[in-house]
């Protein structure tokens, strides 16, 4: 091709900057500009020898001047060259690369004006980094959100993490910045250089919405876009509505996937091999649903996931995006629900991470009385600004959408609610009404709902929430916040501490049993025994119990037999369904050698005949948020420590449980009925097969026409010692 070369006339000035990595804006210097007459290309290349440009066809076009001797080349043609590159030359090394400053724009008119309007609902499909196409050339597109920075970069080895090599397009409108690096491909490390709004050069930052990571404790983002997956779940999808519905049994195993079970030298399963092990366990058990602790990408193994950085991407502890997606696929195909923990209320300090993003707080609040948790050292969302708040709900949405989870158990929840959660006087904000409610949350909470009851096909939230903060679970439109399940921390509370009493002393203490209904349906519960309690000094759920070694596995199974047919759905963390002995670590496998043991082997059977009784029995579930499925048939028999409760299906059909919470065998005890008929002992918790002394009833036997309890109808049955009996109609 014939050429004339014109001089380029590039203040000094602007090539200090490019060369310097301070150009605000180097879409503006590098890069094809103009046409006809006057078309100049610029690269800057800084550590080659020389620079040609060549056509599509890789033909030669034309030498590169030098224009700065830091690596600035430019060359002045009378025609444009389209879909030209760029042939570099080191000593006797020569390569082609296509220019990542001739590519248009990532981020289109309506992605720009959704971020800036904060309602960008599915954000995740736009930013991040994703490999992809553009002008035919296969590459990566990123796009961060930095407002105030005065520079971002996409450094990597593939550019020797050099943040001059490949600085983004500022798109001002919406504090975007975004580039189209041709030739890269997933499985890159990858980081934002960022010049912060006070032009100092930060710590590398992780990608906000980086799909995947290096394995900690290394922090890069991994180039992967969203995940890769042929789902097989669509019968699953169909049904997700109705399994996770207050009518429908939901009994949920909480799982920590690290320290489940370990191989040989305590290596932690892949997801592929907890897809293998723990579902068809959850499945054998009984439970509806598997709840992890959050599988967000997390620096610290201790914080057992509650304070991520990578909100998008699975931890890489257990392997790829696509290895997750895999593990909730097979749970879908075992007829289980993914529940995941979330949580938007915290993230932690680490520099690579979110905090002071571009040089500002830009994610979190600036006043440390709103953006530091004392409890937890770490920072706080500031979920007034819009941005952040879309940023957070589009998370959301990503789990459920990307990942087909059925469920966001949220954190932490209290701490987002009260301003002054955990602070003492002076040491809060008031809300612009001069209280202490965080309506920016309440607004927040309510926006993250409702998007997930329009978009989440019948997923589900659950709110862990320990304080009285009203209609929590009810619907947005009657002035709730939205949530379908809230968790009843104060049932918790209560009856451990009436559990860990010896039985000469719990006659003094029934209130602590009985005074959970007075709330109980004021809320849609879930009743938690969650990894909370088996942590931090408080022992095992086992130790809690009093006595020698046969009453405190009688008062457990007792007590499980309680939760289970108490009105709320059901939460039992791992390890508790057999009565591990040793506290919690999360840094080791449960111990499942335990299971040799006759009375570890009986509790995880009367957990997994109990799962087996609330979803068959229509009784113990349908109306497990609804009053008029529960009733009381005697509390008033504090002195033996018993009581007499009936349970309700939706078309009236019963069970009655008795509770004998001392280790005296009670015959004769007459109970009311609520109908006639022939009854038969549904389950027992103390019977031999669970390793307790088998004081059980007749496998049927007839009401009696002898008024008791209120009831035309009665019988006299034997109540086992520290036992839980539950009645059916035969």
């Amino acid at each position: 091709m014939n050429e004339t070369r014109l001089r380029d006339d590039l203040p000094p000035a602007e090539a200090e900057a490019i060369v310097t990595g301070r150009h605000g804006d180097p879409f503006a210097v590098l890069g094809p500009h103009g046409g006809e007459g006057a078309f100049r290309v610029r690269t800057f290349a800084p550590h080659v020898e020389g620079v040609a440009l060549v056509d599509r066809a890789d033909k030669f076009v034309a030498d590169m001047d030098r224009i700065h001797p830091d690596g600035l080349f430019s060359v002045m043609l009378e025609k444009p060259v389209p879909g030209y590159r760029l042939k570099y030359r080191a000593g006797q090394h020569t390569w082609i690369a296509d220019d990542a400053y001739r590519f248009g724009v990532v981020l289109g008119e309506l992605d720009t004006y959704l971020l800036a309007e904060g309602r960008h609902q599915r954000l995740y499909e736009r930013f991040g980094a994703h490999p992809t196409t553009m002008d035919g050339v296969a590459g990566v597109a990123f796009a961060v959100w930095a407002p105030n920075a005065q520079r971002v970069s996409v450094v990597g080895d593939f550019n020797a993490w050099d943040g001059r090599r490949h600085v983004m397009r500022r798109r001002a409108e919406a504090g975007a910045w975004e580039i189209f690096i041709p030739g890269l491909e997933a499985g890159l490390y990858y980081k934002y250089e960022v010049v912060g709004f006070h032009g100092n050069v930060l710590p590398l930052k992780s990608d906000p919405f980086a799909f995947a990571t290096e394995a900690p404790p290394q922090t890069s983002s991994v180039v992967h876009g969203l995940v890769d997956h042929e789902w097989a779940d669509a019968k699953w999808m169909d049904t997700r509505t109705k399994r996770n519905a207050h009518a429908s049994p939901v009994s949920i195993y909480e799982v920590h996937l690290g320290s489940w079970r370990r191989k040989e030298g305590n290596e932690m399963l892949s997801y592929d091999e907890l897809a293998a092990e723990l579902i068809p366990y959850v499945k054998d058990m009984g439970f509806t649903h598997v709840e992890l602790l959050p599988v967000s990408e997390h620096p610290f193994s201790g914080s057992w996931g509650y304070q991520p950085i990578g909100l998008f991407a699975p931890t890489a502890r257990f392997g790829s995006p696509e290895g997750f997606a895999r593990f909730v696929d097979a749970a879908h195909a075992a007829g289980i629900g993914v529940i995941i923990d979330w949580v938007p209320a915290h993230f932690p300090t680490d520099t690579h991470g979110l905090a002071e993003f571009d040089g500002t707080h830009l994610y979190e609040h600036q006043d440390p009385r709103e953006g530091f948790h004392k409890d937890w050292n770490t920072l706080i969302y500031n979920l007034g600004r819009r941005e952040v708040a879309n940023f957070m709900e589009a998370n959301g949405l990503f789990w459920i959408d990307q990942y087909h989870v059925d469920g966001l158990r949220v954190d932490a929840v209290a701490s987002m609610l009260y301003r002054d959660y955990s602070r003492n006087q002076g040491e809060w904000v008031p809300n612009i009404h001069g209280g202490r409610e965080n309506l920016e949350s309440i607004a927040f909470f309510r926006s993250l709902n409702g998007l997930i009851e329009a978009k989440g096909d019948g997923a589900m939230t659950a709110a862990e929430e320990s304080t009285a903060f009203p209609n929590v679970s009810r619907p947005v439109d009657s002035g709730g916040l939205g949530f379908d399940y809230k968790w009843n921390m104060g049932w918790m509370h209560d009856t451990l501490r009436y559990m860990s009493l010896d039985p000469i002393y719990r006659q003094h203490h029934q209130n602590d049993l009985t005074f959970g209904l007075v709330y109980a349906f004021s809320e849609n519960f879930i009743l938690p025994i969650s990894h909370d309690e088996v942590v931090h000094g408080k022992g095992s759920l086992i130790n809690k119990m009093p006595g020698d070694r046969w009453q405190k596995f009688a008062n457990l199974r007792a007590y499980l037999g309680f939760m289970w047919t108490h009105p709320g759905k059901k939460l039992l963390f791992m390890g508790c369904e057999f009565a591990q002995e040793r506290e919690w670590n999360h840094d080791q496998s449960l111990d499942w050698h335990l299971l040799v043991d006759n009375a570890h082997q009986g509790m995880q059977s009367v957990v997994r005949d109990l799962n087996a009784l609330y979803r068959t029995t229509p009784a113990l579930h349908e109306r497990d948020c609804d009053h008029t499925g529960f009733e009381w048939i005697d509390t008033a028999d504090a002195v033996s420590s018993v009581l007499v409760y009936a349970r309700y299906a939706a078309d009236g059909s019963p069970a009655v449980v008795v509770l004998n919470m001392t280790p005296v065998v009670r015959e004769n005890y007459r109970i009311g009925l609520p109908k006639g008929g022939r009854w038969r002992e549904g389950l027992n918790t103390d019977a031999a097969e669970y390793g307790g002394s088998n004081v059980r009833n007749a496998r049927e036997f007839a009401a009696e026409e002898v008024p008791y309890h209120g009831k035309p109808q009665s019988a006299a049955v034997t109540l086992p010692p520290l036992g839980a009996a539950i009645f059916l109609p035969a």
